[in-house]
């Protein structure tokens, strides 16, 4: 049988608000989120047993881990009996980027299962799957414009994302989350939050800029303390020609500058690669646009 594949498309957080800590020890966000055109590929050749080989510019970085089998192994242990075989994942993201590339990884194993096991496919739940695998895993299963909130578990869609272009750039430093919300020190959270209202961006750029710009990342102050490159970083991609927003991903380190257009962006990318060739560089269109 061929290989089954999947891209696991990055993930960007276009706002990310953290509105507290919870008595379970995570963090309540509210958080837009969009997938960029680039992503790490993910192959499944269904066999018996369960192995993992990776490959990529950032295999190394992994140092073994990677939410991949634990996300087969999840599965079969819901439906007995699933094939599950040998995958293959060629690492372009960087690790502890930002990009939910651990989550989206194990988003597309799960797709993959769920492809080798067609007969099956419904008995396991993915969505309920994927959010005892990581806050992060259940958007990453559509990896499609949404509102997240809880501790990122909680997907809602978004209407009307608009086609645009993105440029994002790491400076190949690995960045933990947990190290990021532990700078943070964010209070407990005082009350319930109220469930945010329904995105409608009528594939209007402006519309989304006039969203996102009001709304930053919190925990871009407690990143860049801990990266200082952050702030290079956002210098650089707010001096490109033709931008109208920066921003730090996630917890960091990589950020993004967001265009009207695709084409902009990827004329953008080439001068950011050429002038620190020492950075992750990529370019991509964002929203529909993005692959």
């Amino acid at each position: 049988m061929t290989a089954l594949r999947e891209i696991a498309w990055a993930k960007l957080n276009l706002t990310l608000q953290v509105l507290g800590r919870r008595p379970d020890g995570f963090h309540e966000i509210e958080s837009l989120v969009a997938f960029a055109g680039v992503g790490d590929t993910v192959e499944l050749d269904p066999l018996e047993g369960l192995d993992l080989r990776v490959e990529g510019p950032f295999a190394a970085a992994l140092d073994g881990g990677n939410l991949i089998t634990k996300a087969a192994e999840a599965a079969k242990t819901k439906v007995p009996g699933l094939a599950l075989g040998s995958f293959r994942l060629v690492k372009v993201l960087p690790v502890a980027a930002g990009l939910g590339g651990g989550s989206a990884d194990a988003a597309a194993a799960l797709r993959l299962v769920a492809k080798a096991n067609p007969g099956k496919a419904t008995d396991l739940g993915l969505s309920e799957l994927a959010a005892t695998l990581g806050s992060d895993v259940a958007v990453c299963l559509k990896s499609e414009p949404a509102m997240i909130t809880g501790r990122g578990e909680v997907v809602s869609p978004v209407e009307g994302f608009p086609p645009c272009g993105v440029v994002l750039a790491n400076p190949v430093v690995p960045l933990a989350t947990a190290a990021v919300y532990g700078a943070l020190g964010a209070p407990q959270l005082a009350a319930p939050p109220h469930p945010p209202d329904p995105l409608d961006f009528g594939r209007d750029f402006d519309s989304l800029i006039d969203y996102v710009r009001p709304r930053g990342n919190d925990l871009e102050p407690a990143a860049a303390r801990l990266a200082p490159q952050i702030v290079e970083l956002l210098a650089a991609l707010a001096a490109l020609k033709g931008v109208r927003l920066v921003r730090l991903s996630g917890s960091g380190p990589t950020c993004f500058a967001l265009f009207a257009e695709p084409r902009a962006a990827h004329h953008a990318a080439a001068e950011l690669a050429h002038s620190h060739p020492d950075w992750w560089v990529a370019a991509s269109g964002l929203g529909d646009s993005s692959r």
